[in-house]
């Protein structure tokens, strides 16, 4: 019995070298493997935080923009070189005249229509040339034509008791007409109607009247055309810059 008790210690002992044994290896294993393990989740760390900020600056617009610098910095030289303000010498044809408050108009009464004097000295022209009412184009090219004439009327009593006995004009019927001529080099400068517009106005003679007629409109015109305005009844032509004026402006070519 006592040889079967410390046979039994003997192999309790046995039992735990080898024991011993086999764990000694684990023990020299954990610093090879533990970090490599921490290297690891250190990269994919880092590899997730660089794609969340790639798709966050993607989806800012950012990247984009970094990649389109040098088309947008060629953009905006161009914008600085078109909105530089043109000389004079490069600015566009024009032209905008007043009535000329002092001129011969038809006698009163009178309906024929006459061509109306603009005045040179109160309005511009910009590479345009004038003459006796009429615009002259020196650039050929596609122009915006204007025009407005103002006519009024109002019974006048004189203050010298001889002119009492003179009767008024009847403005009962009374047509009020305003016509754009365009004078077109290529045709022997035949002068033919651009635009027409007025009325028939029913005034009367115990009142003040006034009527306006305003037309526009877009035309090709060649180097050497002119421009002018003829009216109905000139003698009722308000003299006034602000209500009768005519002008042209080219759009391009």
């Amino acid at each position: 019995m006592a040889a079967t008790h410390s046979e039994y210690r003997g192999y309790l002992r046995n039992d735990l070298e080898a024991g011993q044994h086999r764990f000694h290896p684990v023990q020299h294993s954990e610093p090879t493997y533990r970090p490599l393990l921490f290297g690891t989740l250190a990269v994919m760390g880092l590899l997730q935080v660089a794609s969340s900020v790639a798709i966050l600056l993607h989806l800012t617009g950012y990247l984009q923009e970094e990649v389109q610098t040098e088309p947008v910095l060629n953009a905006l030289r161009d914008t600085r070189k078109k909105g530089r303000c043109k000389t004079p010498k490069e600015s566009l044809p024009s032209a905008h005249l007043p009535i000329r408050a002092h001129q011969e108009y038809s006698k009163k009464g009178e309906p024929k229509a006459i061509t109306i004097d603009w005045d040179e000295e109160h309005g511009y022209r910009q590479r345009m040339g004038y003459q006796k009412g009429k615009l002259l184009v020196m650039e050929s090219g596609f122009y915006y034509i204007y025009a407005k004439t103002c006519f009024r009327y109002y019974k006048y009593i004189p203050e010298d008791s001889s002119q009492t006995g003179v009767p008024p004009v009847d403005v009962s019927n009374t047509q009020l007409i305003q016509y754009v001529y365009h004078e077109s080099i290529k045709q022997n400068s035949k002068a033919a109607v651009l635009m027409k517009t007025g009325s028939t106005m029913r005034w009367n003679n115990t009142s003040y009247n006034m009527y306006c007629a305003q037309q526009g409109r877009g035309v090709r015109l060649d180097e050497g055309d002119t421009l002018f305005v003829n009216v109905s009844n000139a003698w009722m032509l308000d003299p006034e810059g602000e209500g009768t004026y005519f002008g042209a402006i080219k759009l391009g070519n």
